[in-house]
């Protein structure tokens, strides 16, 4: 019965501990984890439209026959930069030389005759006074000159002509750049009448990088720089940066200088073409290319760093801490990369707070604090409301 008093005393006093504990448990909540942040700020920030394009040639010149003949030899080396008047090929220059020689006989010819004429005149002209010759024979004397000097400006004519041909038998680069396959080889037969393709030169600087924009995108852009929201610089002054196709960089910026007035009733898009300097030959007419045109700047544009992006497929989104503390995930929409920051067109407003470091250690609903404050954010929010 010694034994009774105590073992009632434990029991009657269980209760009242384990209910103390609890309280003690309710009252302790999960500390706050520590993330970095950062406040959005509206600032003036690049309007970069990013766009694919492909490289163009300035100029493309075909090579074509000008006269008729076997081709004797091909005088360049197939995919080599040449200079505007080299020597491409050479056709079969024999019959050619025949007839500038036939010419310039014909053209001896008319000028003896000329010659013969001038002197009779100039006999002529002292006897008509005197009538010494009829004014028949001096007429006749004076048709027959301009008759003979006529022929003399026929044989010139000639001559220059099969000069001409004769050139023509030496085939020389129109323009200067880079000269593709020959289209004709040794041996073949060439149609000036016809025109024969015998190869192409494609001027390799500057070039041409032509895109595609939707017309619809573009009236967006000058609704939004009519409203003041986006400020476009003028026309001439738009510069252009290209991404090649192994992601670099082309380190020369270019210029737009031509935009197409008209819409393509297939695509609904309208063109933009800039000049790139093409020094160092790392573009080539027909390579893919992507453009980004720095069409302005938004004047009361957002960013924030890379970092404090995540993606679920296509779909970006930030982990926003509210002013209670709590972690928000938020959807947003993206728009151009900038360096190591993302222009957010939407889902973000100036005053809120992204979190950029530690948003893997929290999920949507929990509590966080700002690293950079030894408070819990929801300490802070209610000494602010004091």
């Amino acid at each position: 019965m010694r034994h009774a008093a105590p073992a009632t005393l434990i029991a009657a006093l269980l209760p009242v501990m384990l209910s103390g504990c609890s309280d003690g448990q309710k009252d302790q909540a999960p500390p706050a984890t520590a993330v970095e942040t950062i406040t959005v700020r509206p600032e003036e920030v690049p309007n970069i439209l990013e766009l694919p394009g492909r490289i163009q040639a300035v100029r493309t010149a075909e090579v074509r026959a000008r006269t008729d003949g076997i081709v004797q030899r091909r005088l360049f080396e197939e995919g080599s930069i040449v200079a505007a008047g080299t020597p491409l090929f050479a056709i079969d220059p024999r019959d050619y030389r025949a007839q500038v020689q036939q010419a310039q006989g014909t053209l001896q010819r008319a000028e003896a005759l000329r010659d013969n004429a001038q002197s009779v005149v100039h006999r002529y002209d002292p006897l008509i006074a005197d009538r010494a010759v009829s004014r028949q024979e001096y007429d006749a004397a004076r048709s027959d000159l301009a008759q003979a000097q006529g022929q003399v400006v026929e044989g010139k004519a000639a001559l220059d002509r099969s000069r001409l041909q004769l050139g023509f038998t030496t085939v020389r680069a129109p323009i200067a750049g880079r000269v593709g396959r020959a289209e004709v080889t040794e041996g073949a037969l060439v149609s000036g009448g016809q025109a024969s393709l015998m190869t192409r030169i494609d001027q390799i600087t500057p070039v041409y990088a032509v895109f595609s924009q939707s017309n619809a995108a573009i009236l967006d852009l000058v609704q939004k720089a009519r409203a003041g929201s986006i400020k476009l610089p003028s026309p001439n002054s738009v510069s252009v940066r290209l991404i090649l196709e192994n992601g670099t960089e082309y380190p020369v910026a270019g210029r737009i200088d031509f935009t197409g007035a008209n819409v393509d009733p297939a695509t609904g898009s309208q063109t933009i073409r800039a000049q790139m300097s093409n020094t160092q030959q790392l573009l080539a007419p027909g390579q893919f290319v992507r453009g980004r045109i720095e069409a302005g700047t938004i004047a009361n544009g957002i960013t924030i760093p890379a970092r404090a992006v995540q993606f679920k497929g296509e779909q970006a989104s930030v982990s926003v801490l509210g002013s209670d503390g709590t972690v928000i995930s938020r959807p947003v929409t993206l728009g151009t990369l900038l360096g190591e920051r993302w222009v957010v067109q939407s889902g973000l407003k100036a005053g809120e707070r992204v979190i950029v470091e530690g948003w893997q250690k929290v999920r949507p609903g929990q509590k966080a604090r700002d690293a950079a404050s030894s408070q819990p954010a929801q300490a802070l929010s209610t000494a602010k409301g004091r």
